[in-house]
């Protein structure tokens, strides 16, 4: 332990922590919230506009095909030119559409706004990988994205009881949902005005580590670098080709089903079984999420602690998998389907951590942010896939348990991928 080397890793690692997790940590809870909000805003916009839930499911849904259309190009340059001025462009642009979110009348703005909102956001999330790859070495990978990522349970437990109470609002004759949208989609804009100032490009330009801190990393980083290319580089293109991409595409399509049909729907779900105000449904939706985000930083520190990816991510998928089947076919027993509920959170956000592990192993530089951009891009077309399917199922039966039955199969259908995935490097 009184090794210098081995001091000055330690105090590196601490110092890159405390600076980049907490501030990325804010980022993704504002992005998360912008887009997943909607499920909030539906228990008043529906009734206001007249929707039926095919047209909230397909509007909540084609977020993701702008996404899909611009990931990959985004997340090039995140590696390529400066991740700084791009995640501040892309906060910028996206919190404006957010603001406009606010003023829709009916169902054709609702979905183009929804579109130009998730073509807007392209790339900000894998982009955040790439650039945590920049200061994380491979074995504290996983702990950082879990820090990171856990975000995405923190942004429904902190923004439901905030869009709770400002759904309750009715200021200058506009409903809460209205003002939901307006005031949540601010802070994008300023946050990415002070992105351009805070983050930093690369661990070489960092004037706030030590010069022996600095060296310490820049080294580590060239030398995990040095070793994938060892393996083995591929173009771009061939990444496309590439089998394992393309296995972790599926299942991410899979757990992303999962992952937005439960963000979308649950608070309508959860006010259907409980017959709470739209107050109380929200503040309930938030207790699944504090089951999710406990199993997302547990799983993450295992990970990393063992060096084992492969189960670390499978295992939790086929939980959500077992958690939303069992929950929806107890759907008339209220506290027993919302507790299966919070077992499908252990999966829905437990595998995550592992998961972005495996994928940002195989490769290096612009190629790996190609790979990741593959696999989030055409994954995160389940995040249309699944709010559309439980609409739709829903517009057709008046039940909410094929669209969940769906999403359980989507679940058990990634875990097959990931046991199948050849896992790179030492982990697996």
């Amino acid at each position: 332990m009184n090794d210098p080397h081995t001091l000055v890793a330690l105090r590196a690692r601490r110092r890159i922590a405390m600076r980049l997790i907490p501030y990325l940590f804010v980022l993704y809870i504002i992005a998360f919230l912008d887009r997943v909000n909607v499920g909030f805003a539906a228990l008043q916009m529906t009734g206001d506009l007249g929707f039926t839930p095919e047209i909230y499911g397909f509007g909540a849904g084609i977020f993701f095909i702008g996404y899909f259309l611009f990931e990959v190009p985004g997340t090039v340059l995140v590696e390529t030119w400066s991740a700084r001025k791009w995640i501040a462009r892309i906060m910028i642009s996206w919190g404006v559409i957010a603001v406009g979110m606010g003023f829709i009348q009916n169902a054709a703005q609702f979905y183009w706004l929804r579109f130009l909102l998730g073509a807007a956001e392209a790339g900000f999330f894998p982009g955040l990988l790439v650039y945590l790859s920049h200061w994380f070495r491979q074995e504290d990978r996983a702990k950082a994205v879990a820090l990171f990522m856990s975000a995405v349970p923190v942004a429904t437990i902190v923004g439901a009881p905030i869009s709770g109470l400002l759904m309750e609002l009715d200021w200058l004759g506009h409903a809460g949902w209205r003002w939901l949208f307006i005031l949540e989609g601010l802070p994008a804009i300023v946050f990415g005005v002070i992105t351009l100032f805070f983050l930093t490009d690369q661990p070489a330009q960092a004037k706030w580590l030590p010069a022996d801190e600095r060296e310490w990393l820049v080294g580590e980083l060239a030398g995990e670098r040095a070793a994938k290319l060892a393996r083995g580089s591929v173009s771009i293109w061939q990444a496309f080709k590439e089998r394992e991409v393309w296995l972790l595409a599926l299942a991410y399509f899979g757990m992303v089903n999962g992952l937005y049909g439960f963000n979308f729907w649950l608070p309508t779900i959860v006010k259907q079984l409980s017959g709470l105000s739209n107050l109380g449904s929200i503040l309930l939706t938030a207790v699944p999420y504090c089951v999710g985000l406990t199993a997302m930083l547990l799983l993450g520190w295992s990970s990393d602690r063992s060096g084992e990816r492969r189960w670390h991510t499978a295992v939790p998928m086929m939980i959500a998998g077992i958690g939303l089947f069992c929950g929806a076919m107890l759907q008339h027993h209220t506290i027993a389907a919302i507790a299966l509920f919070c077992v499908g959170a252990i999966g829905i956000f437990g595998h995550f951590p592992s998961f972005w592990s495996i994928a940002y192993n195989r490769h290096a530089g612009v190629t790996a942010a190609a790979a990741i951009a593959i696999v989030n891009s055409f994954g995160n077309l389940g995040g249309f896939a699944g709010p559309y399917v439980i609409g739709f199922i829903n517009a057709q039966t008046g039940s909410f348990v094929g669209g969940i039955v769906y999403l359980s199969i989507n679940a058990a259908v990634a875990a097959c991928c990931i046991a199948a995935v050849r896992i790179a490097g030492r982990t697996s």
